[in-house]
């Protein structure tokens, strides 16, 4: 059979097939859903060690068999970029909160490269695990994986407002998303204080959400910038590195104890090195890199005729001890579109977002309820008519006739006649008759709140308050970034 050729104007097919080709990329690779805060990617590798077990108190895995297990099954895009997204989530200068428990050599804040993913070993860390909760209990639809043999989440329940917390960075096809990270106790009240005023503007946020937090802490210089981006969307954020001026023996020294974030320790070193080398007259004597596991420690030496706070101005100026984040708040929406938000947009997208998986969750559990519930009734009903249900079984030639009679004379469904049959004789005494009947009372109790809440959304988002308050209990922690 002859191929149809159909004539295309080049120009038209190529802006077709671009188009394809960029939105693939935007949706499918580089930007974070705004709903769990991550890209394709990161949800897989989550999902993936989910599968594997590996919860954070199990025992460690090879990254490599990890990578194997992702690539494998929902991600087949190469080994070099699931590692590298698995490294960065374990990296706790990369992310505010991290996602992986890492075992081994995950690099540096020097950028120095991690080990090969055969060395080193992972597990989900406990504010990951926070995230995949209730995955199981239908809070979010399934799609088949690439090659239609598995099914995987499209997003994440995610309790824990991850977008929020540990930021997000990407560049795609036209464009590029820089989301910058924030401390979780100011988020949560953030986020509470919106659910009781969903009208609150952003003023009234920034009461609570005082700008980012950066993993590896530093200063925030000025507001204009940080208002600009969570009215907006798109701000650029100065940031300093924490420099105090010390005196010593031998002269003034200047200590550089923290970074700004994505800024490379071993490369600001060498920036004042040249910094130092082409100054006019010399103000710099000696770079000393005294870090060590307690934390960061740079020491610049300097001349004894050099003033410090100049010196230090000088260095703020000419090299990356003081840089500016240039946020760009772009996600994909629950509608799979790239969408520009701001602080609000993001927080409120959240909050829908959770709403709808703790309605999911309850009608699960009060469908799983009302099949339990069912069957008590039917064990309940059977014990107090022993003696017939005794008579029903003997008399009966097979399961099938048993379970017949048992529906005819004892007026019980299909379930309740099977787990009538399948009940152990130990289940008839006294006290597992009154366990059953106690189980009964606590299960209509526990459907009557699953009811309140699936038709109250008051109750909804008290829940959503109290999950909250639990997570800002369990890993708030104090904010690294002043501001």
């Amino acid at each position: 059979m002859a191929e149809e050729i159909v004539e295309r104007n080049l120009e038209d097919e190529l802006t077709e097939s671009y188009l394809i080709y960029s939105m693939s990329v935007i949706v499918g690779r580089a930007i974070p859903d705004v709903r769990d805060g991550l890209k394709p990617v990161q949800r897989r590798i989550l999902y993936g060690m989910l599968e594997l077990g590996l919860k954070h108190n199990s025992s460690f895995k090879k990254s490599a068999r990890i990578v194997g297990e992702v690539m494998g099954k929902y991600h087949p895009h190469g080994d070099a970029a699931i590692y590298d997204a698995l490294v960065k989530m374990a990296q706790p200068f990369s992310m505010r909160y991290p996602l992986v428990d890492g075992q081994g050599n995950f690099g540096s804040v020097d950028r120095d490269p991690p080990a090969a993913m055969r060395y080193t070993e992972a597990r989900l860390s406990r504010i990951a695990e926070e995230m995949l909760e209730d995955l199981d209990k239908e809070t979010v639809d399934f799609v088949p994986n690439f090659d239609e043999t598995l099914k995987e989440p499209i997003v994440l329940p995610s309790k824990v407002p991850n977008l929020l917390i540990n930021g997000a960075s990407g560049i795609a096809v036209g464009m590029a998303t820089n989301i910058p990270p924030h401390n979780l106790g100011e988020i949560v009240d953030g986020l509470i204080h919106l659910i009781d005023n969903p009208s609150a503007s952003v003023e009234e946020i920034m009461r609570f959400v005082k700008g980012p937090d950066f993993p590896t802490g530093g200063e925030i210089i000025g507001k204009k910038g940080l208002i600009n981006l969570y009215k907006e969307g798109k701000g650029s954020i100065h940031i300093r590195g924490k420099a105090e001026i010390e005196k010593t023996k031998r002269g003034f020294v200047i200590v550089i104890s923290e970074v700004p974030y994505q800024v490379s320790k071993a490369g600001l070193i060498e920036q004042i090195a040249n910094f130092a080398r082409n100054s006019q007259k010399p103000l710099i004597r000696n770079i000393r890199d005294e870090s060590d596991r307690k934390g960061m420690r740079v020491v610049v030496e300097l001349t004894k005729d050099a003033n410090p706070e100049i010196v230090l101005n000088q260095l703020y100026k000419h090299t990356s001890l003081e840089t500016s984040f240039a946020g760009n708040m772009l996600v994909i929406d629950e509608m799979r579109r790239p969408r520009l938000m701001n602080l609000i947009d993001l927080m409120k997208a959240f909050i829908k977002h959770r709403f709808q998986v703790i309605k999911r969750r309850s009608e699960y559990e009060l469908k799983k309820a009302s099949k339990r519930a069912h069957i008590l009734e039917g064990l309940i009903k059977a014990s107090r008519s022993i003696g017939t249900i005794v008579q029903i079984i003997r008399n009966s030639k097979n399961t099938e006739e048993a379970m017949n009679e048992l529906k005819e004379i004892m007026g019980v469904t299909d379930e309740q006649a099977k787990a009538i049959l399948d009940m152990k004789l130990g289940k008839l005494t006294n006290l597992e008759i009154e366990k059953l009947i106690h189980e009964h009372e606590e299960l209509t109790r526990r459907m009557e709140e699953l009811k309140d809440v699936i038709t109250s959304d008051e109750r909804t988002y008290e829940i959503m308050k109290k999950e909250l308050m639990d997570l800002k209990e369990k890993y708030a922690d104090q904010r690294r970034t002043k501001i």
